[in-house]
This record gives structure tokens, C-alpha cells and sequence, in this order.
């Protein structure tokens, strides 16, 4: 499996609440009929969270990821204006080990 990272600064949420680490996997199974699924969630030194995403092909599915940002509040937040999008061909990579791909 490969990685799909979804990043974000509490900072900047509309409503930054701890249920997003839940609610943001469920909606990306949901809307890529479980080609994208859970695989946990850290907070970084700096209070960020990492919302970790597993798929066959992240490069192939990133820009579905984006897209539900896009059209779907979360909790309501529209990530689409403050998350971060990072992938990696590794299985569960380490953050360090994947590249930015949104925003651009």
C-alpha cells in the first residue's frame, strides 16, 4: 500500500476539533468506495495533525482526496482551504518521506 498524508494546522480551522482524525478517513472511504482508507493519526511538535491515508496508488487517488476536500464541509471546515496534501509510494511512510502535492 502507499501513503496519503492530509495535513492540518488547528490554527487555521474554522473548527478545529479532534473528531476530524475520525471524520475526514470515513468521508474518503466513503467517496473512493474504500480505495483510500484509515491508517491512523499524529499530532506533530508544532499541534498539526497528520491524518494518514492508505491506497494502492496514491498518485492516482491524491486528486480524489483533494476533491472531496473541495465539496464536502468536515466537521465544518473546508480543508480544502488549509490542508496540506502529501504522498509517498512507501507503505505507511514517515512524513519526512513524502512529497507535498497540494496545495501546489
Amino acid at each position: 500500500m502507499q501513503t496519503i498524508i492530509i495535513v492540518l494546522d488547528p490554527k487555521k480551522l474554522a473548527n478545529p476539533v479532534t473528531d476530524l482524525a475520525y471524520a475526514v478517513p470515513v468521508e474518503m472511504e466513503k467517496e473512493t468506495d474504500d480505495k483510500v482508507s484509515d491508517n491512523g493519526f499524529e499530532y506533530f511538535d508544532d499541534d498539526r495533525m497528520g491524518i494518514w491515508l492508505e491506497t494502492e496508488n496514491a498518485e492516482e487517488f491524491y486528486p480524489k482526496v483533494i476533491e472531496v476536500m473541495k465539496n464536502k464541509e468536515i466537521c465544518g471546515n473546508d480543508l480544502s482551504l488549509t490542508a496540506e496534501v502529501y504522498i509517498s509510494k512507501e507503505d505507511c511512510a514517515e512524513f519526512e518521506k513524502c512529497r507535498r502535492v497540494y496545495p501546489v
